[in-house]
C-alpha cells in the first residue's frame, strides 16, 4: 500500500479526492500522476509567483466591491458583458484552496474539487467562470500558446463542476488578464497593469473521460508510459542513462 503525500493512503476500490491541478497533470502525463498520487514521489512544484498571487488577490477585492453593491465592473461595461459579480454564499469556500467547489464523481468514487477566482452572472441568471491570470509580456495576449491549452482546460473543469452541483452555466467563460508594462521610464516602487478580458468558449465533454481514466490509472499495477512531451520523465530518462554512463567510467 503506497502512500499518495495527501496525508492518507491511496486504497483501491476506495473513495479518493482528487484536485483540478492533479487531473490535468493526468491529462499532462500519466506517468508523472501516478508517481505523484499512487506512489507519494510528489512532482515537482516551481516557486511561487508571489507577485501573480499578489495581482489576484487585488482583483478579487476590486470585483468584490462589485459584488456587494450589485454592479457591473466598468472593465465589463468596456467589454460589452451584461453581467455581475454572482453573489452567493460560498463563495468564499469556492475561492479557497484546498476546498473549492466539489463534486463527487460516484461512477469513479472520486471527488474531484477545484478552487474558482470568480463567478458572474447575466441578466437571464445564467452564470459564467472567471479566471484570473497575470503576465508581463509585450506581445498580444492570446490562449493560443501551447503552455495556455491548460488554461482551457481549467476553465472547463470549473465549468464542469458548476453544472454537476446543478448551476446553470455558460459555455463562455472569462480570463481576466493583468499584463504588467515595461515601457515606463522608472520603477518608482510601482508596477502598472493593462487589464483586458478575454472570452472562451468552453467544451467539457472530455473531463468525464478523463476522470475515468484517471481512476483506471490508479487502480492499475504497473507504472503507465510517459507522455511524449513530459520534460520531467524526459529529464529522469536522460538523467539515468548519464549516470549509468559515468558509472562504467568510474567518474562517480
Amino acid at each position: 500500500m503506497s502512500f499518495n503525500g495527501n496525508g492518507r493512503e491511496f486504497i483501491p476500490g476506495q473513495d479518493f479526492k482528487l484536485s483540478r491541478s492533479k487531473l490535468e497533470l493526468f491529462v499532462q502525463c500519466p506517468r508523472c500522476f501516478y508517481l505523484d498520487r499512487r506512489l507519494g514521489i510528489t512532482y515537482p512544484q516551481g516557486p511561487a509567483f508571489t507577485l501573480n498571487l499578489a495581482v489576484d488577490t487585488l482583483l478579487k477585492k476590486e470585483f468584490d466591491i462589485h459584488r456587494a453593491g450589485k454592479t457591473t465592473h466598468p472593465l465589463m461595461k468596456v467589454y460589452k458583458i451584461d453581467a455581475v459579480p454572482l453573489q452567493h454564499p460560498d463563495i468564499g469556500t469556492w475561492r479557497e484552496n484546498f476546498k473549492g467547489i466539489t463534486y463527487y464523481h460516484q461512477p469513479t468514487k472520486l471527488t474531484i474539487s477545484g478552487a474558482i477566482d470568480d463567478v458572474w452572472q447575466d441578466k437571464d441568471g445564467q452564470l459564467m467562470i472567471v479566471d484570473y491570470k497575470a503576465t508581463s509580456t509585450n506581445e498580444e495576449i492570446t490562449l493560443d500558446s501551447q503552455y495556455r491549452q491548460a488554461y482551457k482546460r481549467q476553465m472547463e473543469i470549473y465549468q464542469w463542476l458548476f453544472r454537476k452541483n446543478g448551476f446553470d452555466i455558460s459555455d463562455t467563460g472569462y480570463f481576466v488578464y493583468a499584463n504588467g508594462k515595461k515601457d515606463r521610464e522608472a520603477f518608482d516602487g510601482k508596477l502598472e497593469f493593462d487589464v483586458q478580458i478575454i472570452s472562451y468558449q468552453g467544451n467539457d465533454s472530455w473531463v468525464e473521460g478523463a476522470i475515468t481514466n484517471a481512476r483506471k490509472c490508479l487502480e492499475s499495477k504497473k507504472l503507465p508510459p510517459s507522455s511524449p512531451d513530459c520534460q520531467f520523465c524526459l529529464y529522469r530518462q536522460r538523467a539515468g542513462g548519464v549516470e549509468t554512463k559515468t558509472q562504467r567510467l568510474d567518474i562517480f
